[in-house]
Parts: structure tokens; C-alpha cells; sequence
């Protein structure tokens, strides 16, 4: 990823820098922590977005006012064949709050990175509704991403080591949005996160901000770092490489539903 906060694109983090580059770090530092499969949301049933969130108004600010919003935004016929409440679940998760952290996705992640199962189970509603529209839509071609974080991290990453990221994060297909100074600049350490993916989504047409060059990891996206080089002074740039799972870290939200692209 490529912000210096939560799991989002940087495009989103407008204000409150650092404290959106404290949760960066938390993300970061949560790789190999153990945690459990993200599952039982499943049973919960498939709701309009208005009550799927209705569990999370005592624990999101203004949670209501950004829910009309979304729904506001999501046309009559959303793209991907998916239904209005899922696009605009979506496109909620998107939105951020006039004070960052305090938003759906700063503290779903969190809580998804740091939480016991009962912690994440307020989401559970909203879950059931966001993944499903999450996995309808196609999984990309097979690319390489970039996320990254103003700190020298190369120490904790030797090549081999598997990682797993218990958050959605955002990624960027794009260098040049690491190099805007409100979020990795030019100087200084910096650490650069080179992530081939295999079941990357685009969110674009179902999100607040328009931007081409978002991708979205699922949940439980786990990986093995292949190499790391220092091209530059203050530069790392870590490879890492997704795997399917053994086991399952994510479940699926429906029957039928694909985590990875479909093997021909």
C-alpha cells in the first residue's frame, strides 16, 4: 500500500497524516501476528446497507450521515451485475470521515488487524454485504502492486519469511503516487512494498474517490518475501509474492464465491 495510515490509498488520506501513518506502521507490524481465519460472518444474513451497519452506529461517528451518502452516489444500476446496497457497501468503505481515523475503513481495519473474534463481530452484518460485492467483482490479471511506509523496514523482512495482511489494503499500480511528499516523498527512509497479486480487485467503479490505479486485497492475503534491494540511499524496496493458502483465511461470502481466479 501505498499511504502512511490505514489500508487505504493515499488519495484518501487528505488530513490527520500522522495519524494515519500510525496505523501504517500497526499494519506493517501485524504481518506475522497470529490471527484467527476471518470467518462466521457468513452467517449472518445478506441486508440493505442501512441495516447491515445498524450495529456499528454506537462505534462509528456519523456513521448514518455517510451511509445516505453512499447511497446517494451508487447509481440505480450499479456495474459487475451487483446489486445497490453491495455497490454502495463498497463505496462507503471508500469514504473518508472528516477526522481519518474514525472512519469505516481506519476502524474496521484495526479492529480486523488487532481484534478478537467478538471485537469483529459488529462488522460481521456489514461484512456479509462488502465481501459479497467485493468477490463479484472479476479478480485482475495477475500484476504487481506497491505499497509503502516512510521507515526502514528491510531487518524484519528477510527473504523467505511468509506474511499474511488481516486487513483489506489498498494498493496502487502506480510509482508516481509513492512519490508525492504527503505520503513517501523522495528522501528519507522509505520502504517500498513490490507485491505480485493474483486476486486483486479494482474498486474504481464503486468507489467515492475515481482513481485508476487502486487495486483491493482481500483479507488474509498472504505471501513470502522473495528479495530486497537498497537501489538508492534511504531506499529498500521489499519483493513479496502472494500464495494460495493451505488453509482457509478468508471465507467465502456465498457458495460459489471465488477468494482466487478460477483455475482453467
Amino acid at each position: 500500500m501505498i499511504d502512511n495510515g490505514s489500508s487505504r490509498i493515499p488519495m484518501y488520506a487528505e488530513a490527520d497524516i500522522e495519524e494515519i501513518k500510525s496505523d501504517i506502521r500497526n499494519d506493517i507490524n501485524d504481518f506475522e501476528k497470529s490471527v484467527n481465519p476471518i470467518c462466521g460472518y457468513v452467517e449472518e444474513p445478506l441486508l440493505p446497507l442501512v441495516e447491515a451497519c445498524a450495529p456499528l452506529n454506537d462505534i462509528l461517528h456519523d456513521l448514518s450521515k455517510y451511509v445516505e451518502m453512499a447511497l446517494k452516489e451508487t447509481p440505480e444500476k450499479p456495474p459487475d451485475n451487483l446489486t445497490i446496497d453491495e455497490s454502495a457497501a463498497i463505496r462507503l468503505y471508500t469514504i473518508e470521515w472528516e477526522k481519518p481515523h474514525r472512519s469505516l475503513y481506519s476502524m474496521l481495519n484495526y479492529t480486523l488487524k488487532t481484534g478478537t473474534q467478538e471485537d469483529v463481530r459488529p462488522y460481521f452484518k456489514y461484512l456479509r454485504l462488502f465481501i459479497t460485492g467485493l468477490v463479484k467483482l472479476p479478480c485482475l490479471p495477475p500484476l504487481t502492486v506497491w505499497r509503502g511506509v516512510t521507515k526502514n523496514l528491510s531487518a524484519e523482512f528477510p527473504p523467505g519469511t511468509l506474511v499474511t495482511w488481516w486487513s483489506f489494503s489498498s494498493c496502487t499500480t502506480s510509482l508516481t503516487v509513492l512519490e508525492n511528499n504527503m505520503y513517501l516523498g523522495t528522501s528519507g527512509d522509505r520502504t517500498l512494498f513490490s507485491v505480485e497479486v493474483i486476486n486483486g480487485r479494482s474498486i474504481n467503479a464503486h468507489s467515492h474517490f475515481v482513481t485508476e490505479d487502486e487495486v483491493l486485497l482481500l483479507p488474509g492475503t498472504h505471501m513470502v518475501v522473495q528479495s530486497q534491494v537498497s537501489p538508492a540511499p534511504e531506499l529498500y524496496i521489499i519483493h513479496l509474492k502472494q500464495l494460495i493458502p493451505e488453509e482457509v483465511l478468508l471465507e467465502p461470502p456465498f457458495e460459489g464465491a471465488n477468494i482466487f481466479p478460477k483455475i482453467e
